[in-house]
């Protein structure tokens, strides 16, 4: 919801646990009420910016209008779920051929004909040898300035710029090889090497019936 143009891709596990009928039952429920949520949506926003622009000093409320239709203006591209059984190594396949595949679409990706500098996949290769290294910590999290220290201990990266490693972090987030909320505060300074290590950390965080489990323990 809060990155323009994103495109999601709803993924349904435990097909196993399922009967056929049942699978398609569950994927048609689901896309059904993802329509619905995106529908309520666009409704409340619509209602909202009405109010404010129905109200008795409209320019008071300058700033909030501007971010609701900023909100507003911000489509998510819902594709089609697709059901898969975690534990059949052809369902996995088959899942990563249908990202590969809609990746490659132009249509939905115009980033993906992109033509990059060279400085873009210097530091791309720069930064796995950083991350693979012995002296980088198991979680992969480093500062942006030793960060850019590092890579600048690469010969043709002498004289990279912190505003054009920023834009290069931009980058390298956007195709999932680090992760850099430069958006928060507190981890603006700080870059993730190893993306697998948040998604196990959240996977111990965030998880079903977590309130449960706590309490049980």
């Amino acid at each position: 919801m809060r990155v323009p143009s994103s495109v999601v891709l709803p993924v349904g596990t435990h097909v196993d646990c399922c009967r056929q009928d049942e699978v398609e039952e569950k994927r048609q429920d689901i896309m059904t009420r993802t329509t619905a949520m995106l529908a309520e949506r666009r409704s409340n926003l619509a209602h909202l910016i009405s109010n404010l622009e129905n109200s008795r000093e409209p320019k008071s409320y300058t700033d909030q209008w501007e971010r609701l239709k900023e909100m507003e203006s911000r489509v998510l591209t819902i594709l089609n779920l697709v059901a898969v059984n975690c534990t059949d190594d052809r369902d996995i396949k088959r899942l990563e051929a249908t990202i590969l595949g809609h990746v490659k679409n132009e249509k939905l990706f115009p980033e993906v004909i992109r033509v990059l500098p060279p400085i873009y996949r210097q530091v791309e290769a720069a930064i796995v040898d950083i991350a693979q290294s012995e002296e980088v910590a198991h979680h992969g999290m480093m500062d942006l300035q030793h960060l850019l220290s590092k890579l600048c201990q690469h010969q043709h990266l002498a004289s990279l710029g912190r505003g054009l490693l920023q834009d290069i972090l931009r980058y390298l987030h956007c195709v999932g090889l680090v992760v850099w909320y430069e958006e928060v505060k507190a981890l603006e300074s700080t870059v993730f090497l190893q993306p697998t290590f948040l998604i196990t950390m959240f996977q111990l965080l965030v998880r079903h019936q977590l309130v449960q489990e706590l309490e049980r323990i």
